[in-house]
């Protein structure tokens, strides 16, 4: 039997050995030799160090994050000195910490109930063979210049044919306006409805104010739900009510006119009251510029 000397003596030429043979490649050696540590202590760490090795060398050679080799992509795996002892971790590479910056702004846009790829909605994507959308583009200019010097700025409500970008336009603004810091929600408003009638026993009132006093709100697709006294009367004028005395711009989508707006919402399973419907059309004209969108079906 093999005494614990002998054993301790034939794992330390083996780790020799190993550590020996991996510096036989002059790169290597001029990679641990940065590390300032003694043999002793690197040669117990041989297949980490050529690990992080190959993946420095990986990422030296890297011109884009597409085409990261290394096991975790975008990270590289690096030693940690701490005295006698060496840890490894990952880092995040150049490329990967410059797209995380690029796209922290995002953070300040949230969905309800929308597509996630709305949140990439930029400006420049915006169809430009279409004549339709420059007044848009002009009016969203100015709404950014004097959001920038805090004077009262309007929101837009967007009517139009169906398919005709009005969301990815609006969208495209309030991206624009989260990388400047400032917040914003786009709901999807028939899905939103339903989801608060459901959270009565829960957080509704949570959910209600938050919507009422995010800087920046769009209600996407309105007069597409069905109206009720709750809905209009409990949830849309309240909301409506605050964000008017409180001069935060809100913006709308629709299919429908103002006009076709106010009758929508006229018409409950209680019966009909124009003058109710009135009030609410009246707070969206004080929040609003009313812009209309015809345009073809851009998702087909």
């Amino acid at each position: 039997m093999k005494k614990v000397t002998d054993l301790y003596k034939t794992d330390l030429t083996a780790l020799t050995h190993a550590f020996q043979d991996a510096c036989a490649d002059s790169e290597f050696l001029n990679y641990v030799r940065g590390l300032n540590v003694s043999d002793d202590i690197l040669m117990k760490y041989t297949s980490n160090l050529e690990d992080a090795f190959n993946e420095c060398k990986n990422c030296f050679k890297c011109q884009d994050l597409s085409l990261c080799k290394n096991k975790v992509k975008g990270y590289c795996y690096v030693p940690i000195i701490d005295k006698n002892i060496i840890t490894f971790s990952y880092d995040a590479c150049d490329f990967l910490k410059e797209k995380l910056e690029k796209e922290a702004y995002k953070e300040n846009l949230e969905l309800f109930e929308m597509p996630k790829d709305i949140k990439n909605a930029s400006f420049k994507n915006i169809y430009k063979d279409d004549k339709t959308r420059v007044p848009i583009i002009k009016y969203f200019k100015e709404f950014m210049d004097n959001y920038k010097n805090n004077e009262k700025s309007k929101g837009i409500y967007l009517s139009g044919s169906f398919g005709s970008g009005k969301t990815y336009l609006i969208a495209s603004l309030f991206n624009e306006m989260a990388k400047k810091g400032i917040r914003s929600i786009l709901i999807y408003y028939p899905e939103f409805l339903r989801n608060l009638k459901s959270s009565f026993q829960t957080n509704y009132q949570e959910q209600f104010n938050y919507i009422k006093k995010i800087p920046l709100l769009l209600l996407d697709d309105i007069g597409a739900e069905n109206c009720s006294n709750w809905s209009r009367d409990e949830v849309l004028g309240p909301i409506l009510q605050y964000r008017m005395e409180n001069y935060l711009p809100t913006f709308f989508t629709s299919n429908l006119t103002l006009e076709e707006l106010e009758i929508h919402l006229g018409i409950t399973s209680s019966g009909v009251d124009k003058v109710k419907a009135r009030r609410i059309i009246e707070r969206i004209k004080q929040l609003t510029t009313e812009v209309s969108l015809i345009s073809k079906n851009r998702r087909n």
